[in-house]
């Protein structure tokens, strides 16, 4: 009889109402990871694919990845010219989750790659503000067949703080639409991000500021929205890419920009080996110093993108700015 009482009772009880699931959100490299963690805070913790000082691209998938992959609701990534190893495990493993492709935001400043390694003009401030352009504002439907969406526009889109504000909107968005029950979270989140984005440009002009205009060489042609936003000047790369090693005619050729620009640095990149560093720098007065696009050094979280830009700032005005 009690028992018959209890199920009667539990019947007609009201239902509870069931909360909704904190999205599992998976991110791809940690400057944007810190990003969605900034948004994040306080109500989850996104999880990080290329981490342990590694490069997007030269990274290998692991097991652990591709159940991350699997079990996200939602998965940030710049896109398949940069991440080029995400392109076929998303396809294969994330077909239930959210894939936001964040180089398609509208209002983000897109500039080309450039041509070579040894640039015809040096990238300084008008350079990039005669080539570049911005995403339209209106959102268009992405054909995610069409590989060539992206191939000749520069794919590291966080080095400007300006395009990391509209970044973390973008990403406040995505988040309260697919998780309602914390959107005020988020959006309060986004916009505190936002602030310190602004001021973050700010330090960051001022501490350029010195340095604006003097040539340096760079490891690969990543840097160009952070020279584009602060009147930097690099003249070339040491690699077309980070996978493709240069010939001897091409370093040759860099060798002698540094030379006749009186160019005071070459930096280099902590994900890979700085022997091609060295060898450029071979019969020259250039010092060696280290830039870090990718934010391979560092521990990640929400702090983690100011500490990557504050820590390339100082880099740059410690070597350009020496005697």
């Amino acid at each position: 009889m009690f028992r018959w009482t209890v199920f009667l009772l539990l019947g007609l009880a009201p239902a509870l109402p069931v909360r909704a699931e904190t999205p599992r959100v998976a991110v791809s490299i940690a400057p944007i990871h810190s990003l969605v963690a900034g948004v994040m805070e306080g109500v989850a913790t996104p999880e990080l694919t290329v981490k342990g000082g590694a490069s997007p691209h030269t990274y290998a998938l692991r097991p652990s990845d591709a159940k991350m992959l699997a079990d996200a609701t939602i998965v940030f990534w710049v896109g398949r010219d940069l991440e080029t190893f995400l392109v076929k495990p998303l396809a294969a493993l994330a077909g239930k989750a959210k894939v936001v492709e964040l180089i398609e935001t509208p209002g983000l400043r897109l500039l080309p790659y450039r041509k070579g390694a040894a640039w015809v003009s040096s990238h300084g401030h008008d350079h990039g503000h005669s080539h570049g352009r911005t995403n339209k504002e209106k959102a268009k439907k992405v054909d995610r067949t069409n590989t060539a969406e992206h191939a000749d526009t520069d794919t590291h889109i966080w080095l400007a703080p300006a395009n990391a504000r509209i970044l973390a909107a973008a990403i406040a968005d995505v988040l309260a639409a697919t998780d309602p029950a914390n959107a005020d979270r988020y959006r309060a989140n986004g916009q505190k991000l936002s602030e310190r984005l602004t001021a973050l440009e700010s330090e960051m002009t001022a501490a350029l500021a010195p340095v604006r205009g003097r040539p340096f060489v760079v490891f690969h042609d990543a840097y160009q929205y952070l020279e584009d936003a602060f009147g930097l000047t690099a003249l070339g790369a040491i690699a077309v890419a980070p996978e493709k090693q240069p010939g001897p005619k091409a370093l040759a050729t860099l060798r002698g920009r540094i030379k006749s620009s009186g160019a005071r640095c070459i930096f280099r990149e902590p994900q890979f080996p700085g022997k091609l560093a060295q060898t450029v720098a071979e019969g020259t007065e250039a010092r060696i110093a280290v830039l870090d696009p990718e934010g391979g050094i560092g521990t990640p979280g929400p702090d983690h993108y100011f500490d990557l830009m504050r820590a390339n700032a100082r880099a740059l005005g410690e070597c350009l700015g020496g005697g």
